[in-house]
Parts: structure tokens; sequence; C-alpha cells
């Protein structure tokens, strides 16, 4: 029995729809069962409710093999490892009381490396809570996501811009989230992976926002430019956008870490190289996404 959180999420969604077609038994923790397509909920158990929550987690992992984690986002939580230690804590209770075997988490690039790294901090203390359990684990260990892009799709087709609080010529890796799901797929119809590790997910390339401001310029076929913003600011526009102070100051200090090095810290090696690069990333999901909203 495979588990799934965040079932209609970004990546839990598209690992669903990896293992949907095999024979395994697969059941999913959704807040809102009715998001779920008709031929997943045909296909699959669910458990309704929120997976911070023990009785609903304890519930849902009765029987189960593995599990797969992630800690959905709350831009008005008034901390940020508190937010992310409140749903990791009840799972690490619900698995050691079900013995559960394998987990397969979310997790961020950064570890040894960071301190006081805002949201990067605070997956890591997820791993180490989970780890503490035990149980057999693997931290999908990754960069930003390409699809982080769309929340600029606005200012990238009225002005031909985008902003980020790092500088235009820092290098980091960059991955889409189909290539995340695809390894969490992979893991979880996987059954001989014991022991406890990190598995790096870095897309195939490094690449500076520059570098990004140039392939969008040419896959859309108008410029665009990047401008890099003071974390300052930029944690004021958050701000004023309604995210909380909290969430706002991590968001800061995980791009001031990004911009010191926390994401290349990681050696790329042909196992953490995945296929999505971003100029075919910009072709077949940006672009329709600019397009849509002209």
């Amino acid at each position: 029995m495979i588990v799934i959180t965040t079932p209609t999420g970004q990546i839990g969604r598209q690992v669903l729809d990896n293992i949907l077609d095999t024979e395994e038994a697969i059941r999913v923790i959704a807040r809102d069962p009715s998001r779920l397509s008709p031929r997943v909920r045909e296909r699959v158990e669910v458990v309704p409710g929120p997976h911070n929550d023990l009785g609903v987690l304890t519930e849902a992992l009765a029987g189960a093999d593995s599990v797969f984690w992630v800690v959905p986002p709350d831009p008005r939580a008034d901390s940020v490892d508190g937010h992310v230690l409140s749903f990791t804590r009840p799972l690490c209770e619900a698995v050691a009381s079900r013995g559960v075997r394998r987990v397969v988490g979310v997790s961020t690039l950064g570890r040894g490396v960071v301190k006081n790294a805002g949201h990067l901090s605070a997956a890591l203390a997820m791993d180490e809570l989970i780890e503490a359990t035990g149980v057999d684990y693997r931290a999908l260990r990754m960069p930003g996501f390409m699809e982080n892009m769309l929340h600029q799709v606005e200012p990238i087709r009225s002005q031909g811009v985008f902003f980020l609080a790092i500088s235009g010529d820092r290098q980091i890796p960059t991955v889409a989230t189909r290539d995340i799901a695809a390894a969490a797929a992979g893991l979880l119809l996987d059954g001989s992976w014991t022991g406890q590790d990190g598995v790096p997910v870095l897309g195939p390339e490094d690449l500076s926002p520059d570098d990004q401001a140039k392939i969008m310029s040419e896959v859309l076929d108008r410029p665009v430019r990047f401008q890099q913003v003071p974390a300052e600011a930029y944690k004021a526009n958050l701000v004023r956008r309604g995210m909380s102070e909290a969430w706002a100051q991590g968001m800061a200090d995980m791009a001031t870490a990004i911009d010191r090095g926390a994401y290349n810290a990681e050696p790329r090696t042909p196992r953490s190289t995945t296929p999505t690069d971003f100029r075919q990333w910009c072709e077949e999901v940006l672009k329709p996404a600019v397009s849509q909203r002209s």
C-alpha cells in the first residue's frame, strides 16, 4: 500500500498520475476529495481530512508500506518552523504506531551548509524529525521549482521583467515538478531500498537569472529582463501581497542563503541530473501561460 499526501497539489498530483496505472494499492489523504478526478476516485482509496491531523494520518497509514510526504505551504502561518513541524510531528507518531516501512519526502538542498535559511532550514528540520523515528527515508533534495516562475507571469507579460532577491549572475540549478514527481514515483515503486539518505534532484543545468531571461526572451519572442530586488524590499512586497511577516521573512532568508551558495553545495552527477531543461519548460508551460493571460 502506497499513501500519497497532497494528491491534488502541484507535485502530489503528478506522483499519483505516475503510479495510478500500476497494480499497487493506493490510498490518498485529501482535504477536499471533490477535487480528485472521477478516474482517481474510482481507482484509489480516499481518506478525507488534513494530513496534519493525527487521527487522519493514523487511519490513512494503516497497512501502508510507503508514504509520499509533502508539507503544503501556508503563506499566512505565524511561524515557518511551527507550520512545518505541526505537520511532521503527527506524521512521525503515525509512522511509528502503524509500522510504516518507507517515507519519501519533498525536502531541499543545503543540508550541512545552511543556517537561519528560512524555509530551507524548516525543511531540513522536517528531515531530522522523520529520521529520528528510524523509518527508511529518502529526502528529495531539490532547488527551486521552474513552476515558481508562473507566479511572475503578469510582470513578464506586461512589463517584460521578473524579480528575484538573488544576484543576476548567480548560477543555480532549477527543476521541473514533473521530474520531481518521476523521482518520487520511482522510489515509491521500488521496494528494495533501506536506510536514510538524500536524493538530489537537480534538473539538467545551472542557470543564472540573467541566463533565464535570455532563454525566456527567445522562447516568448519578446524582450524579458531580470531585476534583482533587495531582500528587505522583497520581504515587504510579499507582506503587501498578503503573506504573514514570518512567512515573508522566511522567503527572504531563503533567498539570501541561495545567493550565498545553498543550492551549489551539491555536486551534479548523472543520477541527480533530470531531463527537463528550462528552455523546454518555457516552451511547454511558461509560453502557454503568458499567452493565456494576454
